[in-house]
């Protein structure tokens, strides 16, 4: 890509958005925003303590104006929450951009999730988290078929960065 590039990096929860597009970034020599970071830095809590004080809608509505903020921006990686890339308004907003979809089995996006200490998210509270994975998965399926999907599967993250690379 040249001068002005936005690489927007969507999928569910567990896929690998926020390491591989750090490594994206620093590959490209371009900025890094991981959006729920920076959502919860401008907040000062976390999605999870956004979502029980001040509702989903509310974190839509923070999504919503991070999109029209990032959309003037160029040279940067984006990685997003799940949903994000999935409302229209923010598609619209981004339009232009290199968008790719990382993937993963609800098998795989559980145990990271797990490892990475974060299984309290607000979308995975309570029982059968694998279930609550293959129900959202199925619903967010159309959304992210709209995108180039990479596997993440079974690959390091730099053998993921270098796929994307390979596409653009």
């Amino acid at each position: 890509m040249t001068a002005g590039g936005k690489i927007i990096l969507t999928g569910f929860m567990g896929t690998g958005k926020s390491t591989v597009g750090r490594l994206l970034a620093a590959r490209r020599g371009w900025r890094f925003v991981d959006t729920d970071a920076l959502i919860e830095e401008r907040q000062g809590k976390s999605v999870a303590a956004i979502f029980k004080d001040q509702g989903e809608a509310a974190f839509r509505a923070m999504e919503a104006a991070l999109a029209r903020e990032l959309a003037g921006e160029c040279d940067v990686v984006i990685a997003t929450g799940g949903k994000f890339m999935l409302a229209a308004e923010n598609a619209k907003t981004l339009a232009g951009s290199q968008v790719f979809c990382l993937t993963a089995t609800p098998e795989e996006i559980l145990a990271r999730v797990m490892a990475d200490g974060q299984a309290q998210r607000p979308l995975l509270a309570g029982a059968a988290p694998e279930e609550k994975i293959r129900a959202l998965l199925a619903e967010r399926q159309a959304g992210y078929r709209r995108f180039p999907a990479i596997a993440t599967g079974g690959k390091t993250p730099d053998e993921i960065v270098d796929e994307i690379l390979a596409l653009i």
